[in-house]
Protein backbone atom coordinates (compact mmCIF):
# COMPACT_ATOMS: atom_id res chain seq x y z
CA UNK A 1 0.00 0.00 0.00
CA UNK A 2 1.45 3.35 -1.06
CA UNK A 3 0.38 6.64 0.51
CA UNK A 4 1.25 10.19 -0.46
CA UNK A 5 3.84 11.98 1.69
CA UNK A 6 2.67 14.09 4.57
CA UNK A 7 2.75 17.83 4.01
CA UNK A 8 5.53 19.77 5.68
CA UNK A 9 4.67 20.70 9.24
CA UNK A 10 2.25 17.78 9.65
CA UNK A 11 3.25 15.30 12.32
CA UNK A 12 2.80 11.66 11.58
CA UNK A 13 1.24 9.76 14.46
CA UNK A 14 2.66 6.35 15.34
CA UNK A 15 0.63 3.99 13.21
CA UNK A 16 -0.68 0.72 14.52
CA UNK A 17 -1.55 -2.27 12.35
CA UNK A 18 -5.18 -2.50 11.26
CA UNK A 19 -6.35 -6.10 11.24
CA UNK A 20 -9.96 -5.59 10.22
CA UNK A 21 -10.36 -3.38 7.14
CA UNK A 22 -14.06 -2.68 6.46
CA UNK A 23 -15.33 -1.85 2.99
CA UNK A 24 -17.97 0.62 1.90
CA UNK A 25 -19.01 2.08 -1.43
CA UNK A 26 -18.43 5.71 -0.44
CA UNK A 27 -16.35 7.09 2.43
CA UNK A 28 -17.24 10.72 3.18
CA UNK A 29 -14.81 12.74 5.30
CA UNK A 30 -16.55 15.63 7.07
CA UNK A 31 -20.00 15.76 8.64
CA UNK A 32 -20.93 19.29 7.60
CA UNK A 33 -23.91 20.14 5.36
CA UNK A 34 -22.33 18.77 2.17
CA UNK A 35 -21.10 15.52 3.69
CA UNK A 36 -24.22 14.82 5.75
CA UNK A 37 -26.57 15.53 2.85
CA UNK A 38 -24.60 13.40 0.40
CA UNK A 39 -24.53 10.54 2.90
CA UNK A 40 -28.30 10.73 3.35
CA UNK A 41 -29.04 10.84 -0.38
CA UNK A 42 -26.73 7.91 -1.18
CA UNK A 43 -28.10 5.82 1.68
CA UNK A 44 -31.63 6.44 0.41
CA UNK A 45 -30.54 4.98 -2.93
CA UNK A 46 -29.20 1.85 -1.24
CA UNK A 47 -25.53 2.83 -1.58
CA UNK A 48 -23.38 1.77 1.42
CA UNK A 49 -21.84 4.94 2.82
CA UNK A 50 -19.69 5.77 5.86
CA UNK A 51 -19.52 9.32 7.19
CA UNK A 52 -16.43 10.25 9.23
CA UNK A 53 -16.74 13.33 11.46
CA UNK A 54 -13.64 14.53 13.33
CA UNK A 55 -15.49 16.13 16.26
CA UNK A 56 -17.39 14.45 19.07
CA UNK A 57 -20.55 16.40 18.22
CA UNK A 58 -21.85 18.90 15.66
CA UNK A 59 -21.79 21.95 17.94
CA UNK A 60 -18.93 24.38 17.29
CA UNK A 61 -18.14 27.98 16.33
CA UNK A 62 -18.38 29.67 12.93
CA UNK A 63 -20.96 27.38 11.41
CA UNK A 64 -23.52 29.10 9.23
CA UNK A 65 -27.17 28.79 10.16
CA UNK A 66 -28.85 29.74 6.87
CA UNK A 67 -31.01 27.28 4.93
CA UNK A 68 -31.95 28.87 1.60
CA UNK A 69 -35.04 28.29 -0.58
CA UNK A 70 -33.08 25.95 -2.87
CA UNK A 71 -32.20 23.65 0.03
CA UNK A 72 -35.74 23.78 1.41
CA UNK A 73 -37.11 22.72 -2.00
CA UNK A 74 -34.67 19.80 -2.10
CA UNK A 75 -35.68 18.72 1.39
CA UNK A 76 -39.32 19.06 0.37
CA UNK A 77 -38.71 16.55 -2.44
CA UNK A 78 -37.85 13.89 0.13
CA UNK A 79 -40.48 14.90 2.68
CA UNK A 80 -38.13 16.61 5.15
CA UNK A 81 -38.97 20.30 4.80
CA UNK A 82 -42.04 20.14 7.04
CA UNK A 83 -40.35 18.28 9.93
CA UNK A 84 -37.34 20.63 9.68
CA UNK A 85 -39.70 23.58 10.23
CA UNK A 86 -40.77 21.98 13.51
CA UNK A 87 -37.34 22.79 14.96
CA UNK A 88 -37.32 26.30 16.53
CA UNK A 89 -36.21 28.79 13.88
CA UNK A 90 -36.58 32.29 12.50
CA UNK A 91 -36.78 33.48 8.90
CA UNK A 92 -35.08 36.14 6.77
CA UNK A 93 -36.58 37.56 3.58
CA UNK A 94 -33.78 40.03 2.87
CA UNK A 95 -31.54 42.60 4.56
CA UNK A 96 -32.60 46.17 5.24
CA UNK A 97 -29.50 48.39 5.22
CA UNK A 98 -29.67 51.89 6.66
CA UNK A 99 -27.86 54.49 4.51
CA UNK A 100 -27.65 58.24 5.13
CA UNK A 101 -30.45 58.82 2.63
CA UNK A 102 -32.70 56.09 3.96
CA UNK A 103 -33.14 52.29 4.12
CA UNK A 104 -32.30 50.06 1.18
CA UNK A 105 -33.10 46.38 0.57
CA UNK A 106 -30.61 44.77 -1.88
CA UNK A 107 -32.82 41.72 -2.39
CA UNK A 108 -36.20 40.47 -1.28
CA UNK A 109 -36.83 36.72 -1.35
CA UNK A 110 -40.58 37.31 -1.20
CA UNK A 111 -40.38 37.98 -4.95
CA UNK A 112 -39.40 34.38 -5.63
CA UNK A 113 -41.91 31.91 -7.02
CA UNK A 114 -41.41 29.20 -4.45
CA UNK A 115 -43.11 27.49 -1.56
CA UNK A 116 -40.30 28.83 0.63
CA UNK A 117 -39.68 32.55 -0.11
CA UNK A 118 -37.31 33.02 2.81
CA UNK A 119 -34.08 31.84 4.42
CA UNK A 120 -34.58 29.57 7.41
CA UNK A 121 -32.29 30.37 10.34
CA UNK A 122 -31.66 27.26 12.41
CA UNK A 123 -28.57 26.30 14.44
CA UNK A 124 -26.40 24.19 12.16
CA UNK A 125 -25.83 21.67 14.92
CA UNK A 126 -29.59 21.02 15.01
CA UNK A 127 -29.72 20.80 11.20
CA UNK A 128 -26.88 18.26 11.05
CA UNK A 129 -28.41 16.21 13.87
CA UNK A 130 -31.68 16.23 11.92
CA UNK A 131 -30.07 15.08 8.64
CA UNK A 132 -27.94 12.35 10.22
CA UNK A 133 -30.91 11.11 12.26
CA UNK A 134 -32.79 10.66 8.97
CA UNK A 135 -29.79 8.91 7.43
CA UNK A 136 -29.66 6.45 10.35
CA UNK A 137 -33.04 5.11 9.23
CA UNK A 138 -31.25 3.42 6.32
CA UNK A 139 -29.11 0.32 7.01
CA UNK A 140 -26.59 1.41 4.36
CA UNK A 141 -25.54 4.44 6.47
CA UNK A 142 -22.82 4.45 9.13
CA UNK A 143 -21.62 7.48 11.12
CA UNK A 144 -18.29 7.49 12.98
CA UNK A 145 -17.78 10.46 15.31
CA UNK A 146 -14.39 11.70 16.54
CA UNK A 147 -12.72 10.07 13.54
CA UNK A 148 -9.47 11.90 12.76
CA UNK A 149 -8.40 11.15 9.19
CA UNK A 150 -4.60 10.96 8.94
CA UNK A 151 -3.77 9.41 5.58
CA UNK A 152 -5.21 8.64 2.18
CA UNK A 153 -4.90 5.04 1.06
CA UNK A 154 -3.47 5.22 -2.46
CA UNK A 155 -2.73 2.24 -4.67
CA UNK A 156 -1.37 2.55 -8.21
CA UNK A 157 -2.35 6.23 -8.29
CA UNK A 158 -5.95 5.62 -7.19
CA UNK A 159 -7.39 6.71 -3.83
CA UNK A 160 -8.84 3.59 -2.20
CA UNK A 161 -9.91 4.97 1.17
CA UNK A 162 -8.48 6.54 4.32
CA UNK A 163 -6.68 5.69 7.54
CA UNK A 164 -8.03 7.45 10.62
CA UNK A 165 -7.80 7.40 14.39
CA UNK A 166 -10.49 7.31 17.05
CA UNK A 167 -10.26 7.05 20.83
CA UNK A 168 -9.53 3.33 20.47
CA UNK A 169 -6.68 3.61 17.96
CA UNK A 170 -6.08 3.30 14.22
CA UNK A 171 -8.68 2.27 11.65
CA UNK A 172 -8.83 1.95 7.91
CA UNK A 173 -11.82 2.37 5.61
CA UNK A 174 -11.67 1.13 2.00
CA UNK A 175 -14.01 2.50 -0.67
CA UNK A 176 -14.15 2.97 -4.45
CA UNK A 177 -14.90 6.65 -3.72
CA UNK A 178 -13.57 8.94 -1.00
CA UNK A 179 -15.28 12.33 -0.71
CA UNK A 180 -13.52 15.25 0.94
CA UNK A 181 -16.25 17.36 2.56
CA UNK A 182 -14.10 18.48 5.47
CA UNK A 183 -14.40 22.22 5.12
CA UNK A 184 -12.26 25.23 4.29
CA UNK A 185 -9.18 23.77 6.01
CA UNK A 186 -9.65 20.39 4.31
CA UNK A 187 -6.98 17.85 5.24
CA UNK A 188 -8.18 15.56 2.45
CA UNK A 189 -7.52 18.34 -0.06
CA UNK A 190 -4.01 18.89 1.32
CA UNK A 191 -3.18 15.19 1.36
CA UNK A 192 -4.30 15.00 -2.27
CA UNK A 193 -2.01 17.89 -3.15
CA UNK A 194 -4.82 20.08 -4.51
CA UNK A 195 -4.21 23.81 -4.02
CA UNK A 196 -7.13 26.27 -4.08
CA UNK A 197 -6.81 29.63 -5.80
CA UNK A 198 -7.50 32.30 -3.18
CA UNK A 199 -9.15 35.67 -3.52
CA UNK A 200 -8.94 38.43 -0.92
CA UNK A 201 -12.26 39.77 0.38
CA UNK A 202 -11.55 43.17 1.95
CA UNK A 203 -13.09 42.49 5.34
CA UNK A 204 -13.32 40.37 8.47
CA UNK A 205 -16.26 40.01 10.86
CA UNK A 206 -16.69 40.11 14.62
CA UNK A 207 -19.65 37.99 15.76
CA UNK A 208 -21.42 38.44 19.11
CA UNK A 209 -24.82 38.24 20.73
CA UNK A 210 -26.96 41.12 21.92
CA UNK A 211 -30.02 40.72 24.17
CA UNK A 212 -33.55 41.45 23.04
CA UNK A 213 -35.04 44.51 24.75
CA UNK A 214 -38.70 45.61 24.83
CA UNK A 215 -37.95 48.80 22.87
CA UNK A 216 -36.04 47.03 20.08
CA UNK A 217 -36.92 47.84 16.46
CA UNK A 218 -38.84 45.27 14.46
CA UNK A 219 -36.84 43.40 11.85
CA UNK A 220 -39.66 42.45 9.54
CA UNK A 221 -37.25 41.03 6.96
CA UNK A 222 -35.23 39.32 9.71
CA UNK A 223 -32.02 41.25 9.05
CA UNK A 224 -31.01 44.85 9.72
CA UNK A 225 -27.81 46.69 8.92
CA UNK A 226 -26.16 50.08 9.15
CA UNK A 227 -23.03 51.69 7.70
CA UNK A 228 -20.66 54.24 9.22
CA UNK A 229 -17.28 54.82 10.90
CA UNK A 230 -15.66 52.65 8.22
CA UNK A 231 -17.70 49.71 9.54
CA UNK A 232 -20.87 47.77 8.71
CA UNK A 233 -23.10 46.65 11.57
CA UNK A 234 -25.58 43.81 10.96
CA UNK A 235 -28.12 42.15 13.25
CA UNK A 236 -30.10 38.97 12.71
CA UNK A 237 -33.24 38.35 14.73
CA UNK A 238 -32.83 34.95 16.44
CA UNK A 239 -36.13 35.17 18.37
CA UNK A 240 -34.65 35.28 21.89
CA UNK A 241 -31.52 37.27 21.03
CA UNK A 242 -29.85 39.29 18.26
CA UNK A 243 -27.00 37.66 16.35
CA UNK A 244 -24.82 40.68 15.62
CA UNK A 245 -21.79 41.22 13.44
CA UNK A 246 -19.39 44.09 12.88
CA UNK A 247 -17.70 44.09 9.47
CA UNK A 248 -14.35 45.89 9.40
CA UNK A 249 -11.29 46.14 7.11
CA UNK A 250 -9.16 43.01 6.85
CA UNK A 251 -5.95 43.19 8.85
CA UNK A 252 -7.35 45.59 11.44
CA UNK A 253 -8.36 43.04 14.08
CA UNK A 254 -5.42 43.50 16.45
CA UNK A 255 -5.74 47.27 16.23
CA UNK A 256 -9.46 47.07 16.98
CA UNK A 257 -8.95 44.66 19.87
CA UNK A 258 -6.24 46.84 21.41
CA UNK A 259 -8.74 49.71 21.67
CA UNK A 260 -10.90 47.64 24.01
CA UNK A 261 -14.49 46.45 24.02
CA UNK A 262 -15.72 49.96 24.88
CA UNK A 263 -14.81 51.07 21.35
CA UNK A 264 -17.00 48.26 20.03
CA UNK A 265 -19.93 49.58 22.06
CA UNK A 266 -19.26 53.12 20.86
CA UNK A 267 -19.09 52.04 17.21
CA UNK A 268 -22.43 50.23 17.47
CA UNK A 269 -24.05 53.26 19.11
CA UNK A 270 -22.80 55.60 16.38
CA UNK A 271 -23.77 53.36 13.46
CA UNK A 272 -27.12 52.21 14.85
CA UNK A 273 -28.22 54.18 17.94
CA UNK A 274 -31.26 51.94 18.35
CA UNK A 275 -28.92 49.18 19.58
CA UNK A 276 -26.76 51.31 21.89
CA UNK A 277 -28.49 50.01 25.02
CA UNK A 278 -28.26 46.40 23.81
CA UNK A 279 -24.51 46.85 23.33
CA UNK A 280 -24.04 47.70 27.00
CA UNK A 281 -23.94 43.96 27.65
CA UNK A 282 -20.53 43.78 25.90
CA UNK A 283 -18.07 44.06 28.79
CA UNK A 284 -15.37 41.53 27.86
CA UNK A 285 -13.59 40.74 24.61
CA UNK A 286 -14.24 37.04 25.31
CA UNK A 287 -17.85 37.69 24.27
CA UNK A 288 -16.65 38.37 20.72
CA UNK A 289 -15.55 35.86 18.06
CA UNK A 290 -13.51 36.66 14.97
CA UNK A 291 -14.46 35.25 11.57
CA UNK A 292 -11.55 35.71 9.18
CA UNK A 293 -13.17 36.10 5.77
CA UNK A 294 -11.65 34.37 2.78
CA UNK A 295 -12.77 32.93 -0.54
CA UNK A 296 -11.14 30.39 -2.80
CA UNK A 297 -11.83 27.91 -5.58
CA UNK A 298 -10.02 24.69 -6.44
CA UNK A 299 -9.19 24.44 -10.15
CA UNK A 300 -9.73 20.68 -9.94
CA UNK A 301 -12.12 18.89 -7.58
CA UNK A 302 -11.25 15.28 -8.26
CA UNK A 303 -8.61 12.59 -8.71
CA UNK A 304 -9.07 8.89 -9.36
CA UNK A 305 -11.17 7.66 -6.46
CA UNK A 306 -11.46 11.10 -4.84
CA UNK A 307 -13.94 14.00 -5.02
CA UNK A 308 -14.02 17.34 -3.18
CA UNK A 309 -17.30 19.15 -2.47
CA UNK A 310 -18.50 22.08 -0.36
CA UNK A 311 -15.93 24.28 1.34
CA UNK A 312 -13.22 21.74 0.58
CA UNK A 313 -13.67 22.65 -3.10
CA UNK A 314 -14.73 26.30 -2.81
CA UNK A 315 -14.86 28.67 0.15
CA UNK A 316 -17.47 31.39 -0.18
CA UNK A 317 -17.45 34.91 1.18
CA UNK A 318 -20.23 35.43 3.77
CA UNK A 319 -21.95 37.92 1.41
CA UNK A 320 -25.46 36.53 0.88
CA UNK A 321 -24.86 33.64 3.29
CA UNK A 322 -24.85 31.16 0.39
CA UNK A 323 -22.10 28.79 1.56
CA UNK A 324 -24.38 26.08 2.96
CA UNK A 325 -26.74 26.34 0.00
CA UNK A 326 -23.94 25.76 -2.51
CA UNK A 327 -22.40 22.94 -0.45
CA UNK A 328 -25.74 21.12 -0.39
CA UNK A 329 -26.20 21.69 -4.13
CA UNK A 330 -22.80 20.04 -4.63
CA UNK A 331 -24.07 17.07 -2.65
CA UNK A 332 -27.29 16.82 -4.65
CA UNK A 333 -25.50 16.95 -8.02
CA UNK A 334 -22.99 14.36 -6.75
CA UNK A 335 -25.80 12.06 -5.63
CA UNK A 336 -27.61 12.46 -8.96
CA UNK A 337 -24.50 11.51 -10.93
CA UNK A 338 -22.74 9.02 -8.65
CA UNK A 339 -25.47 6.94 -7.00
CA UNK A 340 -26.03 4.57 -9.92
CA UNK A 341 -22.36 3.88 -10.77
CA UNK A 342 -21.55 3.43 -7.07
CA UNK A 343 -24.40 0.98 -6.65
CA UNK A 344 -23.39 -1.04 -9.73
CA UNK A 345 -19.66 -0.85 -9.03
CA UNK A 346 -18.94 0.99 -12.28
CA UNK A 347 -17.62 4.29 -11.00
CA UNK A 348 -15.23 6.06 -13.39
CA UNK A 349 -13.27 9.28 -12.99
CA UNK A 350 -15.42 10.73 -15.76
CA UNK A 351 -18.36 10.64 -13.32
CA UNK A 352 -16.36 12.75 -10.84
CA UNK A 353 -15.35 15.12 -13.62
CA UNK A 354 -19.03 15.57 -14.50
CA UNK A 355 -19.81 16.67 -10.92
CA UNK A 356 -17.04 19.24 -11.21
CA UNK A 357 -18.24 20.40 -14.62
CA UNK A 358 -21.82 20.95 -13.48
CA UNK A 359 -20.86 22.82 -10.31
CA UNK A 360 -17.90 24.91 -11.44
CA UNK A 361 -19.77 27.56 -13.44
CA UNK A 362 -22.47 28.23 -10.79
CA UNK A 363 -19.68 28.58 -8.22
CA UNK A 364 -17.75 31.04 -10.39
CA UNK A 365 -20.89 33.13 -10.94
CA UNK A 366 -21.80 33.46 -7.25
CA UNK A 367 -18.23 34.28 -6.31
CA UNK A 368 -18.15 36.98 -9.00
CA UNK A 369 -21.42 38.38 -7.60
CA UNK A 370 -19.98 38.37 -4.08
CA UNK A 371 -16.88 40.16 -5.32
CA UNK A 372 -19.05 42.82 -6.97
CA UNK A 373 -21.02 43.37 -3.76
CA UNK A 374 -17.82 43.59 -1.72
CA UNK A 375 -16.27 46.16 -4.03
CA UNK A 376 -19.41 48.29 -4.39
CA UNK A 377 -20.76 48.15 -0.86
CA UNK A 378 -18.35 46.64 1.63
CA UNK A 379 -15.09 48.15 0.38
CA UNK A 380 -16.78 51.56 0.01
CA UNK A 381 -18.04 51.42 3.55
CA UNK A 382 -14.60 50.43 4.79
CA UNK A 383 -13.09 53.67 3.51
CA UNK A 384 -15.97 55.96 4.54
CA UNK A 385 -15.83 57.64 7.94
CA UNK A 386 -19.55 58.32 7.99
CA UNK A 387 -22.66 56.81 6.53
CA UNK A 388 -22.99 57.42 2.80
CA UNK A 389 -25.89 57.33 0.41
CA UNK A 390 -27.15 54.27 -1.42
CA UNK A 391 -24.65 53.57 -4.26
CA UNK A 392 -26.01 54.78 -7.61
CA UNK A 393 -25.40 51.35 -9.15
CA UNK A 394 -27.78 49.81 -6.61
CA UNK A 395 -30.47 52.39 -7.35
CA UNK A 396 -30.11 51.72 -11.07
CA UNK A 397 -30.44 47.97 -10.54
CA UNK A 398 -33.74 48.48 -8.68
CA UNK A 399 -35.23 50.32 -11.67
CA UNK A 400 -34.67 47.44 -14.12
CA UNK A 401 -36.94 44.52 -13.10
CA UNK A 402 -34.98 41.80 -14.90
CA UNK A 403 -31.71 42.97 -13.37
CA UNK A 404 -33.35 43.77 -10.02
CA UNK A 405 -34.54 40.20 -9.53
CA UNK A 406 -31.26 38.55 -10.57
CA UNK A 407 -29.54 38.95 -7.14
CA UNK A 408 -32.67 37.61 -5.44
CA UNK A 409 -32.73 34.49 -7.62
CA UNK A 410 -28.98 34.06 -7.21
CA UNK A 411 -29.22 34.23 -3.42
CA UNK A 412 -32.29 31.98 -3.28
CA UNK A 413 -31.41 29.29 -5.83
CA UNK A 414 -27.96 29.92 -7.24
CA UNK A 415 -27.38 30.15 -10.98
CA UNK A 416 -30.04 27.49 -11.55
CA UNK A 417 -32.38 25.39 -9.46
CA UNK A 418 -30.84 22.06 -8.48
CA UNK A 419 -33.25 19.15 -8.21
CA UNK A 420 -32.96 15.54 -7.15
CA UNK A 421 -33.42 13.20 -10.08
CA UNK A 422 -36.54 11.05 -9.87
CA UNK A 423 -34.41 7.94 -9.46
CA UNK A 424 -32.56 9.49 -6.52
CA UNK A 425 -35.67 9.89 -4.38
CA UNK A 426 -36.81 6.30 -4.49
CA UNK A 427 -37.01 4.55 -1.15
Amino acid sequence: MATPPLNSGQTKAAEEPVLDVPQTSCCIVGGGPAGAMLALLLARRGVPVTLLEMHKDFDREFRGDTIHPSTLEILDQIGLAAPLHEIPHTTVTGPTIQFADGPFQPFDLRRLKTKFPYILLIPQSRFLEFITAEARKYPQFRLVMHAQVQRLVVEEGVVRGVRYTTDDGWHEMRAPLTVGADGRFSLVRRLAGIEPVKSSPPMDVLWFRLPHLPEDPRAESGLLGGIGMGRIFIVLDRADYWQAGLVFPKGKYQQLKAQGVEVLRKTIAEIEPRFAKNAECLTDWQQVSLLSVEANLCPRWHQKGLLLIGDAAHVMSPVGGVGINYAIQDAVVAANILAAPLKTGRLEESHLAEVHRQRLWPTRVIQAFQSFMQKRLVAGAMTAQRAGNVPWTFRLIRRIPLVRDFPTRLIGFGLRRVRLKDSSIQE
